[in-house]
């Protein structure tokens, strides 16, 4: 596995380290050779060549009829955690099934002996009020799991990771709570025919010694079209450091792959024209795609509710790294004391070696409340691997709260709109922020250089203005654009002086 150089930059040169070694050395926690990600592959092979065999009704009916609040009252005794008794540096509690998860998934646990299998038992589980218990199989299964690890403090060990869920998992870093999420795949997505949702349907959980600062998690992937090797190794901290390697095997043909995935949600924002009766200014869990392309440009999207589904496409051969991001850290701008959004956690990907030709695709899902994931970004291969040869993808991510030198330069902070003061005409205000603008004098001359990217047939730019903000320091890049036409109009503006790009690029788009 190679590390690119240029992979992550502005992530301290601890972070760099971490990435050098998950990539190169993801089993160095483990202590059995028994069994890696080699033997994962071949079952993952192997079971390409056979039919998929749907595992749902491995759950009893009654069991996925049972309310939220009452699965959400089957709690996993924290006393019974794998691990707990032999002082490691990681736990690992379970999840029950029922509602919403109607399949189990096979775990087991590596350790210098051999693969041993984890047994579910309902004496495991509080059931709370719930009244179930002796009606639960004794060998039902499990719907998922979550890692502890003590990253606030020495000596209390905080959820750091959880599987759960088709192919879905979420990490945080120190001091964020759970948001936004990842997957293992995405097959079709925002397409026509409908898009595929594969699943892990077996862990194993390497044991790590007792000065291991990783862990290392290995999942065999299975769906109608595909199947997929998986290793994990995870780093909690600061920002938690989740390494990828995955393996896929096609049993059919698809349309599109989704890499690396990312999930959020995005409800209303400072950028929304429509109005919301919600008492919060601001409902979401991530604000923008960010986009670092191999040229070195940086690209930032602003996420959105449209009124329609939207699909975003921006070509990035061999990127050096996308995300979803919630930069707005501020509890005023959210008022929101049960969610936290300001605590949300950001989530980088940086892709490892040559990915090749593809593009970073953003789908934006209209959603009238904050219960549903509406947001999905990932990485498309231009190319996909052929029927029952294998495809292969490395990639680190990084969960963290606010970093400033992830995007190097000056960074966009925030976007808001309205119709402007000329007739069917809209008003884009755009704030830069950064350690150099705010340096820059008062009255220093920048320029905002604005592009209709979609045609110059398309819209008109009326005016534009820059002007240092003397509450913020930043600067404010205020432009009007006319729509000549009925088709979506994509915008791009960036701050410049003297011929150098001092900002990101921001990347807009108006639906007349």
């Amino acid at each position: 596995m190679q590390l690119a150089p240029a992979a992550a930059p502005g992530f301290s040169a601890a972070l760099a380290a971490l990435a050098l070694i998950s990539g190169v050395l993801p089993a160095a926690a483990a202590t059995a050779p028994a069994f890696g990600f080699d033997d994962v592959t071949a079952r993952a092979q192997q079971l390409a060549k056979e039919s998929f065999k749907d595992p749902r009704g491995e759950v009893p009916a009654w069991l996925t009829q049972i309310s939220y609040d009452q699965w959400r009252d089957i709690r996993f005794r924290p006393e019974r955690a794998l691990w707990r008794d032999k002082r490691l540096p990681f736990q690992v509690q379970f999840f029950h099934p029922g509602l919403y998860y109607d399949r189990t998934v096979a775990i087991s646990v590596v350790d210098d002996t051999g693969v041993h299998p984890v047994p579910f038992s309902p004496s495991d589980f509080d059931y709370g009020r719930n009244e179930i218990g002796s009606r639960v199989p004794q060998n039902l299964g499990f719907a998922g799991f979550r890692v502890h690890a003590p990253i606030k403090k020495k000596d209390y060990y905080d959820e750091v990771i959880v599987f759960l869920g088709a192919s879905y998992f979420r990490a945080v870093g120190k001091n964020e709570v759970f948001g936004i999420s990842a997957r293992g795949i995405a097959i079709d997505t925002a397409l026509a025919s409908g898009e595929e949702f594969p699943y892990f349907r077996e862990f194993w959980l390497v044991t790590p010694t007792p000065a291991a600062k990783e862990l290392t998690i290995y999942a065999l992937l299975d769906s109608v079209s595909l199947t997929g090797a998986y290793r994990f190794v995870v780093r909690p901290g600061e920002q938690t450091v989740v390494h990828v390697d995955c393996r896929i095997f096609l049993r059919r043909a698809v349309n599109k792959l989704g890499i690396g995935p990312l999930t959020s949600m995005f409800f209303h924002g400072e950028a929304n024209m429509r109005q919301v009766e919600d008492f919060r200014p601001e409902a979401h869990d991530s604000d923008g795609l960010l986009i670092n392309f191999s040229s070195g440009e940086w690209l930032w999207r602003p996420l959105d509710n449209p009124r329609v589904l939207r699909v975003s496409t921006f070509q990035a051969s061999n990127a050096r790294g996308y995300g979803l991001i919630q930069r707005d850290r501020e509890f005023d701008h959210y008022q929101d004391l049960e969610t936290r959004p300001e605590l949300r956690p950001s989530v980088w990907v940086v892709p490892q070696g040559s990915w090749g030709e593809g593009r970073v695709e953003l789908v934006e899902i209209p959603t009238k409340s904050d219960i549903n994931d509406n947001i999905v970004a990932y990485w498309a291969p231009n190319q996909l691997p052929e029927v029952g040869k294998m495809g292969a993808w490395s990639y680190t991510t990084y969960w963290y709260s606010d970093d400033p030198n992830v995007s190097p330069g000056g960074r966009i902070v925030a976007t808001r709109r309205d119709r402007g003061t000329a007739e069917n005409a809209y008003r884009f205000v755009v704030d830069f922020d950064g350690k150099k603008l705010q340096s820059l004098p008062t009255d220093t001359v920048l320029r905002g250089v604005v592009t209709i990217a979609s045609g110059e047939d398309s819209a008109e730019l009326l005016d534009q203005q820059v002007v240092k903000n003397p509450v913020t320091g930043g600067w404010r890049l205020t432009f009007q654009i006319k729509p000549l036409r009925g088709d979506p109009i994509e915008l791009r503006a960036f701050l410049d002086q003297g011929g150098t790009a001092l900002t990101e690029t921001w990347s807009g788009v108006i639906v007349p």
